[in-house]
């Protein structure tokens, strides 16, 4: 292991950025030496919470009768909504819509209702299955259908997104059709499931380590519901066990429990719920329906779109306002529709509340416009690769020679590289000559049927709450020339320490064992975002070199007065400092620094530029630069059971001037995987009572080893900076790969259209599970007359 990560760091001459460097947790991963929360040395006094729920989705509590629960073995205390000494609301969105505990209204299954603290996790969670609670049951509202007919009661304003005149360009437009497709949801399925710490200071402090992308929204959140001011509480995340959205506020309920727990005993109190609670309790990645209308010409061209995405949001409003206004910003993906409406529904359920999960909504957008693709490439009889082609920003819309890059939102697409993107990978993976042989070998199949799918991806890049577009870092130089680093974002597997090291590393010519990366903490950087939107290393590492560029400055002017040279003639290198004609080892530099009172310790920040939204309007420019990316995905089908496999993936995606191309590598294998898991396995079930049923590996299907392509081909593009000055000229990995993965969807449609001989667009909704590959095979040989 140690020879591994010494492999992986040399090179220094060259410079720590741009290179593969090892993942800072990788070797204790490996070896099972990586400390989280439950692996913590248990504190002096350490009690157990565990958490009380309703066993109804709707209705209202009637009375709840908590004598048993106090009497059970082990019990130190239970906690209600009375006992909260502040807010009973953690509501991200302030929007007072998300109770801690339920004291009337019972709004879904497994709504919690009280705490039960003891002195082992194991009584905690028996004494909790006591209560006696009496309900007064309602019919719950349980899918998108059910919602619509009870009125469409929302969660949060909807968003319009329009351009040009609709009515006219659908009137005019040689052909039209409609359709509707059903996207499905996703569960987290994070590694390490929702855990809280929560330890009591004196006065009203109270420190809680928590797994979380937001410590800051977690530290205002236990505040509030504290009643004691932000500063009192701190918030620490070393790392995570994998977080994908779904930790960035589904975090806050298990914090604020452990931290009242804390306060009312004045004792430690953890709170980690079951695998399965934390399913049932949890959000996860919106389903949607779209509901839409085309306009379009025998060339494949389209003319105009009018698409409603209406999303399944749950109980409370949460994530769903950014997230289904996120969906509406991706369901143009690479291509320009000459006139369009798109609108959104995020409405009310009797479910858990949804939240934010790889992609934001973007993931569901997309696939929304893929199919808008695939219905005029099968009405039209063309390969849905030319008419991706031809629908294309930049290129010819609707056959007037007229050239658009703007947006449904009316931002410029000013870096447009997505027909570069696409026809490199067309080279690559030989699509054209493989499409033709898929289908002469369909035609002397009978049972087994191939397909082949090639789709681009364009990412947008930036929080649309355009403030959280802000990040700091704190940097220390200390007297043997390590560096201790601290910024506001956290890692949960995605490498975003190594990559923020390694701007460091290169800003100073050291080296990555002279940098220690600290854990995330409220009470070192305030006021941080989530590590969200991907945009992790754009933020933190342009906050960490302006911390670094600070002290440099510092250094360069102590060195030209003490040697007297001139600031021009002093310049950082590879493990040394150039001072005119000398040179002098970083470590020297730093020590003689420090002998003359040079502050050696700095702060930075950074706050994205150029971007503005106009939620009203419905007009900006929400996203600083755009992500692209491509993947040709190849499928074999049973007709006879819908089973199938995924034969092979080729990827090219752009990173920019990647900072890390291991980091990055990983980064696209993993969000395809995921996604591939999402569009075609994971299906969530909830039964008429509103009951979870999908709330265990048991039932819920993530991909496995054997899911993965046979053969994976996964390149970065290169040559292809970043047109803006981000750090330096990198692009976001983090959420773009995921939805690569659209390729293993279409690719499955191609190969069930082949049985009715590529005339019928098989409309094949998500998870495309077998049963569903199996029931569209039917319905487009039923079309077909075969």
């Amino acid at each position: 292991m140690a020879d591994a990560r010494r492999k992986l760091d040399i090179g220094l001459e060259s410079g720590p950025v741009g290179s593969s460097r090892i993942h800072d947790s990788a070797p204790k991963h490996v070896a099972g030496e990586a400390l989280y929360i439950d692996d913590i040395a248990a504190p002096e006094g350490l009690l157990h919470a565990y958490l009380g729920t309703s066993s109804i989705a709707h209705g209202r509590l009637l009375s709840l009768d908590l004598d048993a629960v106090r009497a059970a073995p082990g019990v130190v205390a239970v906690l209600t909504a009375a006992d909260i000494p502040g807010a009973n609301d953690i509501s991200s969105t302030h929007l007072h819509d998300e109770p801690v505990f339920a004291t009337d209204a019972i709004l879904f299954h497994g709504q919690p209702l009280f705490a039960v603290v003891a002195e082992t996790r194991e009584q905690a969670r028996h004494a909790a299955t006591l209560a006696k609670a009496e309900y007064a049951e309602e019919a719950p509202l349980i899918d998108i259908a059910a919602a619509r007919e009870a009125g469409g009661k929302l969660v949060t304003a909807p968003l319009k997104l329009e351009r040009g005149d609709l009515a006219a360009a659908l009137a005019s437009s040689p052909r039209r059709l409609k359709g509707t497709m059903t996207i499905g949801g996703q569960e987290h399925f994070y590694l390490e499931s929702q855990i809280a710490l929560a330890i009591p200071g004196e006065d009203e402090d109270m420190a809680v380590l928590v797994s979380t992308q937001h410590p800051s929204e977690v530290q205002h959140m236990v505040a509030a519901v504290l009643g004691v001011g932000s500063h009192a509480v701190t918030v620490e995340v070393r790392r995570m066990g994998g977080g994908f959205g779904g930790k960035e506020t589904q975090a806050n309920l298990f914090a604020c429990i452990a931290a009242i727990c804390a306060r009312k005993l004045r004792r430690p109190v953890k709170l980690r719920p079951d695998r399965d609670d934390d399913m049932a309790i949890t959000g996860k990645r919106h389903d949607f329906v779209c509901d839409y209308e085309i306009g379009f010409d025998d060339d494949g061209r389209i003319h105009a779109l009018d698409a409603v995405y209406a999303a399944r949001c749950g109980w409370n409003a949460d994530l769903s306002g950014p997230v289904t206004d996120r969906a509406l910003f991706h369901m143009d993906n690479c291509y320009f529709y000459p006139a369009v409406r798109a609108r959104s529904e995020p409405l009310f359920t009797n479910t858990c509340s949804n939240t934010a999960f790889r992609g934001f909504g973007g993931p569901q957008g997309m696939v929304g416009a893929e199919r808008f693709i695939e219905e005029v490439a099968y009405a039209t009889g063309l390969d849905p690769l030319e008419v991706r082609r031809r629908n294309l920003y930049g290129g010819e819309a609707s056959g007037e020679g007229l050239r658009s890059d703007v947006t449904p939102y009316h931002q410029t697409v000013e870096e447009n590289i997505a027909a570069d993107v696409i026809a490199e990978l067309e080279r690559r993976s030989d699509y054209q000559a493989r499409r033709a042989a898929i289908r002469e070998a369909n035609a002397k199949s009978p049972i087994v049927k191939r397909g082949i799918a090639l789709t681009p991806v364009k990412f947008g890049i930036s929080f649309t709450a355009t403030w959280f577009n802000q990040a700091g870092a704190l940097v220390h130089v200390y007297t043997d020339g390590t560096v201790a680093l601290n910024h506001g974002g956290t890692e949960m597997g995605q490498g975003l320490y190594v990559k923020v090291a390694q701007v460091v590393a290169q800003a100073f010519g050291i080296g990555l064992d002279q940098i220690k990366i600290t854990a995330t903490t409220t009470g070192k950087v305030p006021n941080t975002s989530a590590t969200a939107a991907s945009s992790g290393s754009d933020l933190n590492g342009m906050a960490a070199l302006d911390a670094c560029e600070t002290i440099k400055k510092r250094l360069t002017e102590f060195a030209g007065k003490h040697w007297q040279e001139r600031p021009e003639d002093i310049a950082f290198l590879p493990g040394r400092v150039k001072v005119g004609p000398r040179e002098i080892a970083f470590k020297d530099l730093i020590a003689a620094a420090y002998m003359a009172r040079v502050q050696l310790s700095a702060t930075g920040f950074y706050a994205t530029p150029k971007i503005h939204w106009d939620r009203k309007a419905g007009r900006g420019h929400p996203f600083y630069y755009f992500a692209y990316g491509a993947a040709a995905a190849e499928v074999a089908i049973d007709t006879l059971t819908g089973e199938y496999k995924v034969e092979r993936v080729d990827i090219l995606h752009d990173c920019g001037q990647s900072l890390n191309p291991a980091i990055d590598k990983g980064q696209i294998e993993g969000g395809f995987v995921q996604g591939m898991g999402w569009l075609t396995t994971e299906e969530l079930v909830w039964d008429k009572k509103g009951r979870l049923w999908t709330h265990a590996p048991s039932t819920y299907k993530i991909p496995v080893a054997s899911d993965r392509p046979r053969i994976f081909n996964v390149h970065l593009l290169e040559n292809a900076p970043n047109r803006e000055p981000t750090i330096h000229r990198s692009k976001a990995v983090g959420e773009p790969p995921l939805m690569l993965a659209i390729s293993v969807l279409h690719a499955l449609s191609d190969a069930v259209a082949s049985v009715g001989e590529y005339r019928i667009c098989p409309r094949l909704d998500a998870p495309a599970t077998p049963e569903r590959v199996l029931d569209a095979v039917e319905r487009v040989r039923s079309e077909a007359g075969r």
